[in-house]
């Protein structure tokens, strides 16, 4: 019988996910003789056997692989015969070679459930063990040091194996073969209680028991510490909002399981699959009536729920069998800790005890958060579970590239060849704390991928950190990509499309390239560029971010300041406001004092939730819009006048005849909600008249729409529908955040679209 040696290379998400033990059983079952080993961030094998065999093992490596992996190319090719190897087939200790192909890092993922069951099992000698693990499931990205892939390079380096741990882990047969992360009760990690003193299933009892009598509890989680609490206890919840500076932004809840999650808030399919991912995100879901305490998610009828993912969850939820509140452990605009030091001196005043264990965290990962609104998923902050799985470029960059993103909802991107890899979700990056966060995490990340970018990417606003933090490079190694085609290029890039197409983005602000503000865009866009093609009117922002905070400031601008295009709005508003504030802010107005003008379709929101008194100032960024959200509802309702003017080549929405409708409808009794259900019908419509302009000018018949006002699901569905009735092929953000978290891939799809249009010049 004819016998070939190959040399076989898989290349993706291979390392960390039971790849090498996959390979080993394949390739006996095949009565193939060879080794497998981890090379920097790939897999490699030396096969030996008869062709039909050998290429068998080459098609199945990527068509039957683990679940966690994510094979994105299989190479083989004839191997010298002095290579040859001995009879059977080997698991071989892991190399470091010279490569300069992207490495890929697992993201952590949720507890299988063949480490489930054995979780529950008295007879098993894991039962009740918060750490148990196993090739299918666990921690990855959170304790990795460096590829390849090995416990030594993890933080479970300071936990030797045990002998029987040891045994599992040299065992081709057994699903903790070569299981990194394996622990047990006698060699891993375990759980401490406060100052230490009581540890184990005794620490993990007191914990419980504090939860039960109504207190807050910090809990070291996978990516970092969360404050957790009764979810059903009123005060207790408020206690927290208090302690911890959140006066209304929602909190998440998590359930024991699906079921539970269906009978606090309506589940459709979409949904189901998403809280049961091996992500296990948070999924944003609509509330049943009285089912969590009113100061979960005060003003929305939207609560993120999700299921536990380590043992440590599951074990809680079992033990307490109640709904938790699970919230990252920081303070409101910080950092979420995740060193037990760190965490003791930021969160000591928050809350009443700490559940700790001794396993480092190496990378901090807050909770992915997801919803689906047009019944696909979409990703709103990506970070554990999703993070740093790389995603496609549909342009190579020819060299490494580092996308800083903007400022709010912070991430960043490393873009080597044809692939973006995605930093954890940072925060706003408006403070030391938070640079100090991301620098950290950009360079494990770089050091990681064995990368150091030779170009920046950047946002215009020269005041962000992050671009600060991109001076650091040469000038003539910055790209600078002007904030809205980021917005619409990380759409166009998640779904392959490199244009032209027309871009939709709205959203609160950002720096045009004429150094006014925008926020309600429609350009004609590809990767390498853009064209402006219809704006939003602009209105001033009295007080710039004092106006952001205050939605009431915001509707006197556009009362007293918004852009001439048509007859003026009459003030039926300012009457309920304190009139020292009224003078002050009209006199910044007329005095363009402190007030930059902006055409944000994000700050019109804002405007028409104060002028019909849902919001007249916001704790969090997208409150106001948040509650117009909620007051629309599912109600139908006509849309309110509108015009579109035409002003220096550029179709301008001008809000003039909304605004008043508006005022008028309100003034006359009308409802809250029909009047905030007709502002989103109008808006759709306006879009869809710029889009058509657009269209007829230019031909394309791609929509793109991004930016955080797509975040409202009412918005994105009116304006989806209506572009897809004009027969138009519409594309929204699922990947990646259509917020200012998917600004970095949208950057780095950029950067490598002109680096390498130049190279072909």
């Amino acid at each position: 019988m004819t016998t070939e040696l190959r040399r076989v290379e898989v290349h993706g998400t291979v390392q960390g996910v039971g790849f090498r033990p996959f390979a080993h059983r394949l390739a006996t079952s095949l009565g193939l003789s060879g080794w497998v080993r981890n090379e920097d961030g790939h897999v490699v094998s030396l096969v030996a056997g008869p062709p039909s065999a050998l290429a068998e093992y080459t098609t199945r490596l990527g068509t039957d692989a683990p679940p966690l992996a994510v094979v994105t190319s299989v190479r083989s090719r004839p191997a010298p015969a002095d290579e040859a190897p001995g009879p059977g087939f080997t698991v071989l200790a892991s190399t470091v070679a010279t490569t300069d192909l992207p490495r890929e890092i697992p993201p952590d993922a949720a507890t299988c459930p063949d480490c489930l069951c054995e979780l529950f099992d008295p007879a098993d000698r894991r039962y009740r063990y918060p750490f148990l693990n196993c090739t299918a499931c666990g921690p990855r990205a959170t304790i990795i040091d460096d590829l390849p892939y090995d416990r030594r390079r993890t933080a479970m380096r300071a936990f030797p194996l045990c002998p029987a741990c040891a045994d599992e882990c040299e065992d081709p047969a057994n699903r903790r073969f070569h299981a990194e992360p394996v622990a047990c009760p006698v060699c891993g990690p375990h759980l401490k209680w406060d100052d230490g003193d009581v540890a184990g299933e005794s620490a993990l009892a007191a914990a419980e028991q504090a939860l039960r009598a109504g207190r807050i509890v910090a809990v070291k989680g996978l990516g970092g510490y969360q404050l957790v609490c009764d979810a059903a206890d009123e005060q207790t919840v408020q206690r927290l909002r208090d302690r911890k500076h959140r006066p209304a932004k929602p909190f998440a809840v998590m359930v024991p399981d699906l079921a539970a999650a269906r009978r606090l808030a309506y589940v459709n399919q979409s949904e189901a699959a998403l809280l049961t991912s091996t992500a296990r995100p948070i999924v944003l879901l609509t509330a049943r009536p009285g089912a969590l305490a009113p100061a979960v998610h005060p003003g929305t009828d939207r609560v993120g729920l999700f299921l536990p993912y380590t043992p440590l969850h599951h074990l809680m939820m079992r033990d307490l069998d109640q709904a938790l509140v699970v919230t990252s452990g920081n303070r409101s605009h910080e950092p979420i800790a995740i060193d037990d030091a760190e965490a003791r001196r930021i969160l000591g005043d928050v809350a009443d005890g700490f559940l700790t264990h001794n396993r480092p965290i190496r990378a901090r990962y807050d909770d992915s958060v997801t919803h689906a609104p047009l019944g696909t998923p979409a990703v709103l902050r990506r970070a554990r579970g999703y993070a740093p799985a790389p995603l496609r470029l549909p342009r190579a960059t020819p060299e490494p590239v580092v996308a800083v993103g903007a400022q709010l909802k912070h991430t960043f991107a490393l873009a080597i060849g044809d692939r973006a890899v995605l930093g954890p979700h940072t925060g706003d990056l408006q403070d030391a704390t938070t640079l100090d966060a991301f620098e950290t995490s950009f360079h494990r990340l770089a050091r990681l991928q064995a990368v150091e970018p030779a170009w920046v990417a950047h946002d215009l606003h020269p005041d962000y950190l992050s671009s600060a933090f991109a001076t650091r490079w040469p000038r003539n190694r910055r790209i600078a990509v002007q904030h809205h085609h980021a917005h619409v290029a990380s759409c166009a890039a998640e779904h392959g499309v490199t244009g032209p197409f027309v871009g939709v983005a709205y959203d609160g602000l950002g720096l045009g390239d004429d150094g006014t503000l925008w926020g309600g865009e429609i350009l004609l866009a590809d990767l390498t560029g853009y064209r402006r093609l219809g704006r939003f009117a602009r209105a001033p922002l009295p007080g710039g971010e004092a106006a952001v905070r205050r939605p009431a400031r915001m509707a006197l601008g556009y009362l007293y300041g918004l852009e001439r295009l048509g007859e003026p709005i009459e003030d039926a508003f300012s009457h309920r406001l304190d009139p020292r504030e009224v003078r002050t802010v009209v006199r910044m107005i007329e005095r363009g004092f402190n007030s930059p003008t902006a055409s944000s379709a994000g700050r019109l929101f804002d405007a028409v939730s104060a002028l019909l008194g849902l919001r007249d100032d916001a704790s969090y960024e997208g409150e106001a819009a948040v509650a117009l959200e909620q007051a629309a509802g599912s109600l139908s309702a006509e849309a309110l006048p509108w015009r579109i003017s035409r002003v220096k080549e550029l179709s301008v929405y001008d809000p003039a005849p909304t605004l008043a409708a508006v005022l008028h409808r309100t003034a006359a009794g009308e409802p809250t909600g029909p009047i905030a259900a007709a502002f989103h019908t109008t808006l759709a419509e306006v879009t869809g008249a710029l889009v058509a302009e657009a269209v007829r000018e230019t031909g394309a018949d791609t929509v793109c729409l991004s930016g955080g006002c797509f975040q409202n699901r009412r918005l994105l569905t009116e304006v989806h529908d209506h572009l897809t009735r004009q027969g138009l092929r519409v594309l929204a953000n699922s990947a990646v955040p259509a917020n200012d978290g998917g600004i970095s891939y949208g950057q780095a799809a950029v950067a490598a679209a002109r680096l390498s249009a130049r190279k072909e010049t």
